[in-house]
């Protein structure tokens, strides 16, 4: 099948591109020796799950319970949830636990003594990663309260729980103003996860893990001594985002829109057929601050996008799209190729997405962990 005998909209993911993603980040982490555990949030698929460990991934994250429960029931066996998990779902924690390895973070000392007794109750024993606020605000202890090595050395004497050391993620990265701000985060990540954890081990707690998660920063972090671990999770497909960061070329992006002109109002505004229920909301980040809600190619084997196009505003099935300085050829029944502002979103509106080959469909990926929301 081509991709003409589609419908629109259509998410499509071009197979080399997501290998060679997949290939690039994998080599980048062996080469120094540092684990990598991509977050599967980006492709919520088994199926690329399953390609990331047979490079070299020791296994995967996931945000919510729901996504492990896919991604275990698909025989995944090491999986991390580098998310605040409420003790409320310790039931369906332990059944995971007798299908996988499982991992989680606390960052409060109530949950962690939640965990502890749940865990105790059953006997089992919990492999736990203390979440540290690098600069984000989001999650996280903070490293620099007088309390931070104590709330470590706390958590490590929880019955039930085996602390396995520090995790972060750099969110602030994305919105960094230019590559040595995204390098002076990265930096200053692990350099405070250092600190903590040498610190835990000044009073005799294990730190056997310093985990950082970015994208943007993974290129920087993986050259960081004492770092072991890399979470990464949009380097798979790649976006908009993460081109006008840097951390991709146009080229590396696995993951478009495919979508059909379905109006076209005047010479210099036309309409797609993908509105916010399929390219998403999200704003556009990155160095200069990008605007719109996607970058269009005007047809679909158009090697170069077309910098006139600009995606200004989307309803749920509408994109307009303005013509800048001038008219379009394109005509209602065209179709284009649209590279989104967050692949990420774009997979958890779809059921599946189809992987191609240049116009070729080669499989259907089916989004299996989309909508787990809980």
């Amino acid at each position: 099948m081509r991709i003409t005998d589609l419908p629109t909209p259509q998410v499509l993911v071009e197979r080399r591109r997501l290998e060679a993603n997949l290939d690039r980040m994998q080599g980048a982490a062996s080469a120094r020796g540092i684990r990598l555990r991509p977050h599967a949030k980006t492709h919520k698929s088994p199926v690329v799950a399953r390609w990331q460990i047979a490079r070299g991934a020791v296994g995967i994250c996931c945000a919510k319970v729901g996504e492990a429960e896919v991604f275990a029931a698909a025989g995944i066996p090491d999986i991390r949830l580098p998310y605040p998990v409420n003790p409320s779902n310790a039931d369906r924690l332990l059944a995971l636990m007798d299908r996988a390895a499982i991992s989680i973070v606390v960052d409060h000392a109530a949950v962690a003594r939640g965990w502890s007794a749940a865990m105790a109750r059953a006997d089992r024993t919990l492999d736990v990663l203390v979440k540290v606020d690098v600069g984000y605000h989001r999650c996280g202890i903070d490293p620099a309260a007088p309390g931070a090595v104590a709330f470590l050395r706390d958590v490590a004497a929880l019955a039930g729980l085996r602390l396995r050391g520090v995790l972060s993620h750099a969110g602030q990265g994305y919105t960094a103003s230019s590559v040595e701000e995204l390098e002076r985060i990265a930096r200053t990540e692990a350099a405070i996860l250092r600190d903590l954890a040498a610190g835990a081990r000044a009073v005799g707690v294990a730190i056997e893990e310093i985990s950082v998660g970015a994208t943007p920063t993974a290129r920087f972090s993986v050259n960081e001594e004492g770092v072991t671990e890399l979470r990464p999770g949009n380097y798979a497909y790649f976006d908009r985002t993460q081109v006008s960061l840097g951390a991709a070329r146009l080229e590396d992006c696995a993951l478009t829109v495919m979508a059909t002109v379905v109006s076209k109002p005047a010479p210099d505004r036309i309409v797609l057929d993908s509105g916010s229920k399929t390219l998403s909301s999200d704003a556009a980040r990155g160095f200069g601050r990008p605007s719109g809600h996607g970058i269009v190619f005007a047809g679909l084997e158009a090697p170069e996008p077309d910098p006139r196009l600009h995606v200004a505003r989307l309803s749920e099935e509408h994109a307009v799209v303005l013509v800048e300085g001038g008219a379009t050829n394109l005509e209602p029944g065209d179709r284009v190729r649209v590279v989104p502002n967050h692949a990420c979103v774009v997979s958890n509106l779809v059921d599946r997405v189809q992987l191609v080959d240049g116009l070729q469909v080669v499989d259907t990926l089916d989004v299996a962990a989309r909508g787990k929301i809980w």
